[in-house]
């Protein structure tokens, strides 16, 4: 039985960064990973480009069902820090819309995670049993009658989307084992299906306003084939959706004074024509529903229910479409028994939890990448 001063589980975006800190400080590290290599899914974020981090990065853009767990870690690793840090490993960067950072490749990223991290052994395509705590020393043992021991464990294995890529519940069965509740793991950054809109509607885009609560997201939806997708449904997806949400496809219009203002100047248009100014011609049929009148010859009442059926849709039966595609989970390790300063379990002592593994979830544009860099920097080494 091999030991180390830190073992760590998981070789993803936290992992690998608090493998780097560990070896940096002369600590011998392992890290054990069930995929054959690792930060696979930091190789695929932003579409290739990864987007690592946002300077707007702080508690309001992050969801659980406490937030304000995430101030401290995100007050020590600021945005700032983590543009540092990738300035100084020399890698390209670019700031595609304002505050948002990709790099030239996610291979960059990647690679210097990896690099930071040599130092470190690791144990990959090793899937963890069981995890035990005899003396003060964590018991780990693998697959192939593989056991290692430490005295400081770091569980840094992410959520359970992407699950073709080598992802698992581990995390949350060895957080079980010591004492923590899970929050309920549920697809986040994802699409949504619902039966509000047909089918044929796929694959246009168009900006709308969700409204949630008291919240506004103002964005991009995309009609897919079984629902709605795109940016402005990523960032509702990783919302508190208990109470429903509502869709307006023509934002920043008093919609129901322009039809009614169209009715007395264009009445001779169909309503369809009319829509079609303000909606894809697809989308306009869609509600015009085949009604072949004349916009003049459509009550008021008529028009306001037209108002309605554009601009407060509420999706009623609709569901987070599944963890194969979704880009995050939501959920996972409660906060309420992990230490905000330094990520360690109140219920066992030297067990620490990081990045996606717990419950917080960061919103769509780099947020996700930010916690996992914040997270891991709270770490004790």
């Amino acid at each position: 039985m091999k030991t180390f001063d830190i073992i760590i589980i998981g070789a993803g975006a936290a992992g690998l960064f608090v493998a780097e800190r560990a070896t940096n400080k002369n600590k011998s590290t392992l890290v054990i990973d069930m995929g054959n290599t690792p930060a696979r899914k930091v190789a695929i974020s932003g579409g290739g480009k990864c987007n690592f981090t946002n300077l707007r990065a702080d508690h309001k853009h992050y969801f659980g069902n406490n937030p304000d767990f995430t101030r401290g870690a995100l007050a020590r690793w600021t945005p700032t820090d983590t543009l540092n840090w990738v300035k100084s490993n020399h890698i390209k960067y670019h700031e595609k819309t304002p505050g948002q950072y990709f790099a030239e490749s996610a291979t960059d990223i990647v690679d210097m995670l990896l690099n930071n991290a040599k130092n470190a052994k690791f144990e990959l395509n090793t899937t963890v049993h069981t995890v035990e705590k005899i003396d003060g020393k964590f018991i780990i043992k693998c697959n192939n009658n593989k056991t290692f021991a430490t005295t400081k464990l770091i569980i840094a294995t992410g959520g359970i989307s992407y699950s073709n890529m080598g992802t698992s519940d581990i995390g949350y069965k060895i957080a079980k084992q010591f004492g923590h509740k899970i929050i309920p793991p549920r697809p986040g950054l994802c699409t949504i299906a619902t039966k509000n809109f047909d089918s044929h509607l796929s694959g246009i885009s168009l900006l709308v306003e969700i409204t949630i609560g008291k919240e506004k997201i103002l964005d991009t939806m995309l009609f897919t084939h079984f629902g709605i997708g795109g940016p402005a449904i990523y960032k509702t997806s990783v919302r508190n959706l208990e109470k429903g949400f509502t869709i307006n496809l023509i934002p920043d219009t008093d919609v129901f004074n322009w039809l009614k203002t169209m009715k007395r100047t264009n009445g001779k248009k169909q309503i369809k024509t009319i829509l079609a100014t303000k909606l894809p011609d697809r989308v306009a049929d869609f509600f015009a529903n085949n009604n072949t009148s004349n916009i003049a010859d459509w009550r008021d009442t008529e028009l306001l229910n037209l108002t309605n059926k554009i601009t407060k849709i509420r999706p009623d039966k609709f569901t987070l479409h599944n963890f194969q595609s979704a880009e995050v989970t939501s959920g996972g390790v409660d906060t309420a028994y992990i230490s905000s300063k330094t990520m360690e379990s109140k219920l066992c002592e030297n067990l620490y939890f990081i990045g996606e593994v717990l419950d917080i979830t960061g919103d769509l544009g780099g947020y996700n990448l930010q916690w996992a860099w914040a997270s891991a920097n709270a770490v004790e080494i």
